[in-house]
């Protein structure tokens, strides 16, 4: 096993373990960010209005995976949401998600 696989194999088996439960895609970027292309199906609710949706993701009663362009916002959305009690996971960047969703 090499140190990336070590790293970071976790990290993918987990959103792999979380697609198959079932999981909500939670697209974290900006409003034009998402107009130039997002993974379908994605539930789109910009890093900055985050606050306003907890009840409704709540609601949702299904684990989260967040994704943004690069990792760093959805790391602050995925830490925002399970300090609120919501499963969920950071997705990382949208490329890297998108390779594990296709």
């Amino acid at each position: 096993m090499g140190i990336f696989e070590f790293l970071f194999g976790n990290q993918q088996k987990k959103r792999a373990d979380y697609l198959k439960k079932g999981a909500v895609i939670l697209d974290v970027r900006t409003d034009r960010e998402y107009q130039s292309g997002a993974i379908k199906g994605a539930k789109h609710i910009p890093l900055d209005t985050l606050r306003n949706h907890v009840n409704e993701l709540k609601n949702l009663n299904k684990p989260i995976i967040v994704y943004c362009a690069s990792g760093v916002r959805s790391a602050k959305a995925t830490k925002f949401l399970n300090l609120n009690n919501i499963d969920a996971i950071n997705g990382g960047g949208i490329n890297s998600l998108k390779s594990i969703i296709n």
